[in-house]
C-alpha cells in the first residue's frame, strides 16, 4: 500500500504524544499515512513552518490557531483546530530563592491551592517577577494571567520548554509556567520548586490542538480526515494507564523527546514532585488525551481563550469570540470521527466553569460523562456573553 506522506510538527513536549504514537504503533498507516514527524526548536519556529506551508499539520497551543488567524502572531494565516490533542499539563514554578521568600511570607508548600499560592507570591515579590512562558499565545499565558490578574507586577519572558530550567538557574526568570516534562526537569536540577498545577486554575483547559491551515484543510478532506482518525487512536490508547509504560519508552527515545522514562512516566500517570526534598504527589486530570470527550473542539472554550486574548490586547471581545470560534472545528470532528465510533455530545458549545464533578451529559452513545471543568475563582464563562 502507498502511503500519502504528511509533514507534522512538534515541540518536545509529552502532550505531543498522539502524533508520536499514532507513527510509531502503527495507527497512522492503518489510514494509510506516514506522518513525517518533525521536532521544532520553538512555538514560533513551528508556527512559521505550518504558515509557509512546509508543515502540514501541527501539535500546537490552543490559543495559536486563533492568533494566527487574527494576524497577531506571525503572518495572517488562516488555521483550523482540528481536534483537541491535550488536556491540562502545565505547572508553575518559582525560583528556590522566591520559594524561601513565600515560605517566609507564610506559605506552607500547599500545591493545589491557587488562592494560598498567589497570597505568598505577592508577599514575597520583592520587584516586578519575570514569568517564563513558552510563547505568547498559550495556555500558560493565559491561564497565569487569569490566575493572578493585575495585583502583582511581573513581566512575559518568552522561552522556549527546554531552556526553562535552564533560564531559571541563571536568574533570567523568577517564576515559570510549562508543560510536562519541562516543569520536572527544573526541579530535577535543582534549580526550581513547583508551587500550583495548571488545573487548580481552570480543571479542564484545553492545552494542545491538532492544527493545520484551512486551505490544506479544505483541498485536502480525505487527508485531514485519515490524521484526525490516527491521532484518536492514538489519544484513546494514550489515556489507558496499562500503556504508559510502553508510552513512555517510546516518547523517550532520541529521535522523539530524548528524555528518561520515568520523567515522561510519571507525566503521563499524573505524579508529581514539588521540590527535591518533597514526595511525589497525585494530581488527578493532571494530563489527560481522551477521557471525558477531552478530543473535542468545544467552541466555548476557543470562546474563552477569544475572551481573554481580547482582554489583553484590547480588542473588540465580540469579534474576537466570532474568530475564535470559527478556528475551533467541532463539525470536522462530528464528521470525520463518527466512523471509529467517537461519542459526540449533543451541542458543540457548554457553560464553562460550571461543573463542579463529573455530569452526565446528552451524546450519541449515551454514556458521556464531562467535568469536573470548574474555574478556581468559581466564575461561569457564557460564550454567548464573552463581556
Amino acid at each position: 500500500m502507498t502511503l500519502a506522506q504528511l509533514n507534522c510538527g512538534y515541540v518536545p513536549l509529552v502532550d505531543g504524544a498522539p502524533l508520536i504514537i499514532a507513527h510509531a504503533l502503527g495507527f497512522a498507516t492503518d489510514e494509510g499515512l506516514h506522518l513525517n514527524l518533525l521536532r521544532q526548536p520553538s512555538w514560533a519556529a513551528l508556527r512559521d513552518l505550518v504558515a509557509l506551508g512546509h508543515l502540514d499539520a501541527a501539535h500546537m497551543l490552543a490559543p495559536m490557531p486563533i492568533a494566527m488567524t487574527m494576524g497577531l502572531s506571525g503572518m495572517t494565516t488562516r488555521i483550523d483546530a482540528l481536534m483537541v490533542l491535550s488536556v491540562n499539563g502545565n505547572v508553575i514554578g518559582v525560583s528556590g530563592t522566591l520559594a524561601d521568600a513565600m515560605r517566609g511570607a507564610g506559605w506552607q508548600g500547599q500545591f493545589n491551592d491557587p488562592v494560598a499560592s498567589a497570597n505568598a507570591l505577592r508577599k514575597a515579590a520583592a520587584r516586578p517577577l519575570r514569568v517564563g512562558v513558552p510563547f505568547p499565545f498559550s495556555m500558560h499565558r493565559l491561564l497565569f494571567d487569569y490566575w493572578l490578574r493585575d495585583s502583582l507586577p511581573y513581566s512575559i519572558v518568552t522561552t522556549p520548554p527546554p531552556l526553562m530550567a535552564e533560564a531559571v538557574a541563571t536568574g533570567d526568570l523568577d517564576v515559570f509556567c510549562v508543560g510536562a516534562p519541562w516543569g520536572a526537569v527544573a526541579v530535577e536540577s535543582g534549580a526550581a520548586e513547583l508551587i500550583l498545577p495548571g488545573r487548580a486554575i481552570w480543571a479542564f483547559a484545553p492545552e494542545k490542538v491538532l492544527a493545520a491551515r484551512h486551505d490544506w484543510v479544505t483541498q485536502n478532506p480525505d487527508m485531514s480526515g485519515a490524521l484526525m482518525r490516527c491521532v484518536y487512536k492514538a489519544a484513546l490508547w494514550l489515556d489507558t494507564s496499562q500503556n504508559h509504560a510502553l508510552a513512555s519508552e517510546i516518547l523517550a527515545r532520541s529521535e522523539h523527546l530524548d528524555l528518561p522514562e520515568k520523567t515522561i512516566y510519571d507525566a503521563l500517570s499524573g505524579s508529581v514532585t514539588p521540590s527535591l526534598s518533597a514526595e511525589p504527589l497525585d494530581v488527578p486530570g493532571f494530563l489527560q488525551f481522551h477521557r471525558k470527550a477531552a478530543n473535542f473542539p468545544w467552541r466555548s472554550q476557543a470562546a474563552w481563550i477569544g475572551a481573554r486574548i481580547a482582554l489583553h490586547h484590547q480588542l473588540d471581545p465580540c469579534a474576537t469570540v466570532r474568530t475564535a470560534q470559527s478556528c475551533f472545528r467541532p463539525d470536522l470532528y462530528r464528521q470525520k470521527l463518527t466512523s471509529v465510533g467517537a461519542d459526540m455530545p449533543g451541542a458543540s458549545a457548554k457553560l464553562e466553569g460550571a461543573m463542579m464533578h463529573g455530569t452526565a451529559v446528552a451524546s450519541t452513545r449515551g454514556d458521556m460523562i464531562l467535568g469536573p471543568d470548574a474555574f478556581f475563582d468559581g466564575a461561569i464563562f457564557d460564550f454567548d456573553d464573552p463581556k
